[in-house]
């Protein structure tokens, strides 16, 4: 059967290589045949990851100048009064070599901290971050400073101590009533007021003063705590040993129950100094003379006001006496006392003590 024309030229296109191309020639025998090309790749963009660089280097930056360790190569202190702004806090801070950048500092101050810094006084170790120096500053993490009170000081000599302190800011008009201050070491900062540490030392006191008298001994002839604290300074100023306050105490109150005079030397130096300086000789017959209502050597009982500010040991023996006979006792040249039931003894006693104050 024949073929349509048209049929027959379709035939004969589909059957032929199409136009300009090579046809195929077999290997030569024993040449293997050319391996298929593989397909090639189309060329990509490189710029994502260069994109992905570039948005994560704001953050490095940021981490490095919160978190990277600061310029600071030795530990400084830097004082920041109250009332400062936080664009003067970084002004110091850079001033003293302990940021680098004070825009950071602002910034990481508005964020960490909502702009609330703390005055004081900061010590600041070397290498430390802005985050960490915010976090400090946030918190009030300043030097903490001592203020040490010793036993027997008078209200004077304390308010004398703290004004000679450049640390504190002065505030004190009135010398606080003696005895009311609790002797003691407190804990502060720079910039804390004279107020502020003595509104302590008389809560210090006034708590300690109800626990102990709650608790006194029954028998002591003390009507109100305030007597406590003046009999207690008595102590104080006549001894600083523990193993010997209780039994000082007995012995005034042994005196006192026979109707006898205290005669406490430090009595007679209160009255001559009035607790505002030590006195710079020895006491004389005219000075246990003196007129004076702190001088137990020319009036009964105690006197009128507490000579100094007891500690908790004195407080405790005034409330808790030894219970002994003794009536006298005398420096016996060892850093304590001798005591005496009886005036002859007590005179051997003096008489041992000249002998060995003679040079």
């Amino acid at each position: 059967m024949s073929l349509p024309n048209a049929s027959y030229r379709l035939l004969f296109r589909l059957t032929q290589p199409p136009p300009n191309s090579p046809e195929k020639t077999p290997p030569a025998p024993g040449k293997p045949a050319d391996a298929p090309k593989a397909p090639q790749k189309k060329k990509s963009s490189s710029l994502f990851p260069l994109i992905a660089l570039l948005a994560l280097l704001p953050l490095f930056l940021v981490f490095s100048a919160l978190f990277l360790p600061g310029p600071l190569e030795k530990p400084q202190t830097v004082i920041i009064p109250r009332g400062t702004t936080v664009h003067d806090i970084a002004t110091s801070l850079a001033s003293n070599g302990v940021i680098s950048n004070p825009f950071v500092f602002r910034a990481a101050a508005r964020i960490l901290a909502g702009d609330s810094l703390q005055a004081g006084e900061y010590l600041f170790p070397p290498q430390q971050s802005i985050s960490d120096i915010v976090l400090m500053l946030r918190d009030g993490h300043a030097v903490v400073r001592m203020f040490t009170v010793a036993e027997g000081l008078t209200s004077f000599e304390i308010v004398s101590l703290m004004r000679n302190d450049p640390a504190l800011t002065p505030e004190v008009t009135a010398i606080p009533a003696e005895g009311s201050l609790l002797p003691e070491t407190y804990r502060y900062n720079y910039g804390d007021s004279h107020m502020s540490l003595i509104e302590r030392m008389q809560k210090g006191q006034r708590d300690l003063l109800n626990e102990l008298w709650a608790n006194r001994d029954m028998s002591i002839p003390l009507k109100t705590p305030q007597e406590a604290v003046i009999m207690a300074s008595v102590i104080e100023k006549e001894t600083s040993r523990n193993d010997e306050r209780a039994r000082i105490a007995g012995v005034f109150y042994n005196r006192q129950r026979q109707g006898m005079r205290l005669q406490s030397d430090p009595t007679v130096i209160y009255a001559l100094t009035k607790g505002q300086s030590t006195l710079p000789r020895e006491l004389t017959h005219d000075d246990l003379a003196i007129a004076s209502p702190f001088n137990t050597y020319v009036h009964d009982g105690l006197p009128p006001k507490p000579i100094c500010n007891p500690g908790r040991a004195s407080l405790e023996a005034a409330l808790h006496p030894e219970k002994n006979d003794y009536l006298y006792f005398v420096a016996d040249g060892k850093g304590g006392h001798a005591f005496a039931k009886d005036i002859t003894q007590h005179n051997k006693n003096i008489t041992h003590w000249l002998s060995l104050s003679k040079p």
